[in-house]
């Protein structure tokens, strides 16, 4: 069973609220000195579920992500786990490319690397959680979806998938190939073993530009967005404590009730 496995590197979630930073003229989040930059958590469970299905059917997994070259460190550690191969999709004419753009060039990379049974892909990213990605990709391959996955089952020429719904769970039967995206209810990810560090530090990751995927510029880059981020800025917030007193117990009660409503909390 071939899989292809689409990730995404991404400011740690575990960075402090307060030390990020908006570029307001490139309208980007400014990485804070010494953070590091993480493989996006939700599609490291994507790569846990491929390997336990690799685990039970044999197959083939290939990494898939679309940034720049550095990115190598968030494909390596896939490929420590116990991934197969990697690619990652890189090009200056990628700027500017939103999330339409972004499942496009995927999209056509999936069909580059070709002979695929399932497409795994994160729930959503850990930065801009639209959770839109794999669903345009299976759109545009025009293959079976399901959403938020918890557990995947390959049951002769089908997928029978778990889904995680608010109380609960679903069961679906699609048939393969099919594009799936992963949930965290999956569980903890393995941690890559020694000899999977050392397996991975040796393998080549190929940068595929523009040219080698057959990009469309009117499908993807600056001016082929079909929408466009009119302002990024970081919240801000603010604490008040006012005092409440009175000559009794109940007073006091009575002047807290009084403001609360003034305030529109009760």
């Amino acid at each position: 069973m071939n899989i292809i496995v689409c990730v995404k590197q991404v400011l740690d979630p575990e960075i402090p609220f307060g030390r990020l930073e908006v570029d307001p003229i490139a309208q980007q989040v400014v990485a804070p000195k010494g953070i590091r930059q993480i493989i996006n958590p939700y599609d490291v469970r994507a790569v846990e579920l491929a390997l336990r299905l690799k685990e039970k059917h044999g197959g083939k997994i290939t990494i898939l992500s679309l940034g720049d070259p550095s990115w190598v460190v968030s494909v390596k550690h896939a490929l420590s786990m116990g991934a197969d191969d990697g690619v990652i999709v890189a090009d200056p004419a990628f700027e500017g490319t939103d999330t339409f753009g972004i499942a496009y060039l995927l999209s056509k990379a999936i069909q580059k690397i070709g002979n695929y049974h399932l497409i795994l892909c994160g729930r959503q990213s850990a930065d801009w959680e639209e959770g839109l990605v794999g669903t345009i990709i299976a759109e545009n391959l025009l293959l079976p979806l399901v959403t938020v996955a918890q557990d995947i089952e390959v049951i002769e020429q089908e997928l029978k998938v778990k889904q995680v719904t608010l109380d609960g769970h679903r069961i679906f039967m699609i048939p393969l190939p099919a594009v799936v995206t992963v949930s965290q209810e999956v569980g903890r990810p393995r941690l890559p073993s020694g000899w999977g560090i050392i397996n991975a530090s040796k393998k080549q990751v190929p940068v595929w530009d523009a040219k080698v995927i057959g990009m469309d510029p009117s499908q993807a880059g600056m001016r082929a967005g079909r929408r466009e981020l009119i302002k990024l800025s970081v919240s801000e917030r603010s604490r008040k404590c006012e005092i409440i007193q009175g000559k009794s117990g109940a007073e006091a009660g009575t002047k807290l009730a009084e403001r609360l409503r003034e305030a529109g909390i009760l």
